[in-house]
């Protein structure tokens, strides 16, 4: 594990924990439970007294007494004291110790149950003033670093309070994991955002590419129709002159048809007078 750096919360003196004693010592315990159920196969029986009367029911109720579960006093029970060990108790509760190696040794670290005083409150805000200028956290905005010195703030802040009093400290810890709720969820929907936000972009980047092709498209396709359509109207423009010279060529045709045949007209009526005014004589 990582060695817990510098936090606004309380603790006491870490305190160094021995996995291989605490194993060697279960190890014996196990050991010695053998040993012991060993040697107790091994004894007689020894010879049992015929108990007095009434002896039966005064052990069955010393046994039922000892064996009921021993109830801790409640928490909001207001005529008993709390007692130091209910205090750290809860207090390890709220905020659970802390566990570390360091040279292969594994160290524990609880959280103080000193109460606070008037010049540790005032140290502390000195202290998150420092931490958030060393850190440079961001004065607005989201910033991850103010957010965590903050709730360390605020569960020191716990702490003391705790320590005073333990409901006001436990309805403090409903508030704090509330508001921890709170944050995760609006995290949650904005990372869900900036999730949608990107589709969305990639979604538009390729229509823009698709729209973009599709408008090169259209304009090659523009221009091949604008070219049929000067083709087109260079086709009109001649067969117009085509039709315009052919209509004039059988309108002059049709011109000296007609002359000729007046011509022709006047020539046999001439001819036809020529022919009639003998008779008449």
């Amino acid at each position: 594990m990582i060695i817990p750096s510098q936090s606004l919360v309380k603790y006491d003196n870490p305190v160094l924990v021995s996995r291989t004693d605490a194993n060697a010592a279960k190890g014996l315990n196990i050991l010695n439970k053998a040993n012991a159920i060993v040697a107790g196969d091994k004894k007689a029986p020894a010879p049992t007294e015929k108990p007095p009367a009434g002896a039966d029911k005064a052990a069955n109720v010393d046994k039922n007494n000892q064996n009921a579960p021993k109830k801790l006093p409640p928490v909001d029970d207001k005529g008993r004291a709390k007692t130091p060990t209910q205090t750290e108790d809860i207090l390890n509760s709220i905020l659970p110790p802390r566990e570390w190696e360091e040279n292969n040794q594994l160290w524990v670290q609880k959280v103080s149950s000193t109460p606070a005083t008037r010049l540790d409150v005032i140290n502390m805000q000195e202290q998150l003033d420092h931490m958030l200028q060393k850190r440079q956290a961001r004065e607005t905005g989201i910033c991850p670093v103010r957010r965590e010195l903050y709730s360390q703030c605020f569960d020191e802040l716990i702490r003391q309070v705790t320590i005073s009093c333990q409901e006001r400290g436990l309805l403090l810890l409903r508030v704090r994991d509330e508001i921890r709720m709170s944050i995760a969820a609006y995290q949650t929907l904005y990372e869900s955002s900036v999730a949608f936000g990107m589709r969305k972009a990639l979604q538009a980047e390729q229509g823009k590419s698709d729209m973009e092709n599709k408008i090169i498209e259209l304009e090659e396709e523009k221009r091949q129709l604008e070219q049929t359509v000067l083709e087109l109207k260079a086709k009109c423009e001649s067969i117009e002159k085509r039709e315009n010279e052919r209509r004039a060529m059988e309108e002059r045709k049709h011109a000296e048809e007609i002359a000729f045949l007046k011509k022709t007209n006047v020539q046999l009526k001439t001819q036809l007078e020529g022919i009639l005014s003998p008779q008449k004589k």
